[in-house]
């Protein structure tokens, strides 16, 4: 991949899409990640508005101080970037006390995770409305278009997607030349929806190298038969993922009327 010539792509699509749309820039949930560092990056090189918001819930301290330097690091090398914090935890534990609790431990510990993404979305298109701003999406392409592993109108509802068409091994590999912070490049992947610091790869049960080789194998037309051991549960856990999640990767489903309808 030519790095510096993705980077210069990614900004003028940035730059020209906020330009068409009217909007005076981009706002982005900064997590503590190296997708959410490597997009708002990406942001500010296009010198338009961009606004940096930490949502913490029930935050563990690791992903807190990760986003904090990041932001301040950008702040630092662009004057076009600013900073809020929206701490969502009080929200988050009112709306438990609302709601009531049907299932298995872990099933209800599922819904409230997606819960925290999707109130985060909430957020950050309050600020959009309130400033003319873009929501930037951070998703990157094993994640948006191979297993899935994002919330439904949660971490997936965004105005457009900078980094999607790029493997995670592509993310870090621009996060380094956008000298993002080292505790960044070397944080282990975690979405932080659990309140502790779990991993990608605790709740996937594979990483992403290991996904990107599967994702590319299921493109080449390969089968479960085609592989031995660690391969073949590898590309099952893929297969099962991609096709459990295949709902958040095509448009939502609309009943047509048929004209001769009697």
């Amino acid at each position: 991949m030519q790095t510096e010539k993705v980077i210069d792509h990614i900004v003028n699509w940035l730059k020209d899409y906020a330009t068409k749309a009217g909007v005076n820039g981009f706002v982005i949930g900064i997590s503590g990640g190296v997708d959410s560092a490597v997009t708002s990056t990406l942001c500010a090189k296009t010198g338009l508005n961009v606004l940096c918001i930490e949502m913490p819930i029930h935050q563990a301290e690791s992903h807190v101080s990760r986003a904090q330097e990041h932001i301040a690091q950008l702040k630092a090398r662009f004057d076009n970037v600013s900073e809020t914090r929206t701490d969502l935890t009080p929200v988050f534990e009112e709306f438990k006390t609302e709601v009531f609790f049907d299932g298995d431990q872990a099933t209800v510990d599922m819904a409230l995770a997606n819960t925290r993404a999707r109130l985060r979305m909430t957020t950050l298109y309050y600020y959009a409305g309130l400033y003319g701003l873009l929501v930037a999406g951070t998703g990157n392409k094993v994640e948006d278009f191979g297993v899935g592993f994002y919330t439904k109108y949660g971490d997936g509802g965004v105005d457009l997607s900078p980094i999607a068409d790029l493997m995670k091994s592509d993310v870090f590999e621009l996060a380094k030349a956008l000298n993002v912070p080292e505790s960044i490049l070397n944080a282990t992947p975690s979405d932080g929806l659990f309140g502790d610091a779990r991993s990608d790869e605790d709740q996937i049960g594979a990483s992403y190298p290991e996904l990107e080789w599967a994702m590319q194998k299921d493109a080449e037309g390969k089968v479960l038969s085609d592989f031995s051991d660690r391969e073949q549960e590898v590309f099952n856990i893929y297969k099962r993922l991609n096709n459990a999640n295949k709902h958040k990767m095509i448009p939502i489903p609309i009943c047509e009327i048929p004209t001769n309808l009697s």
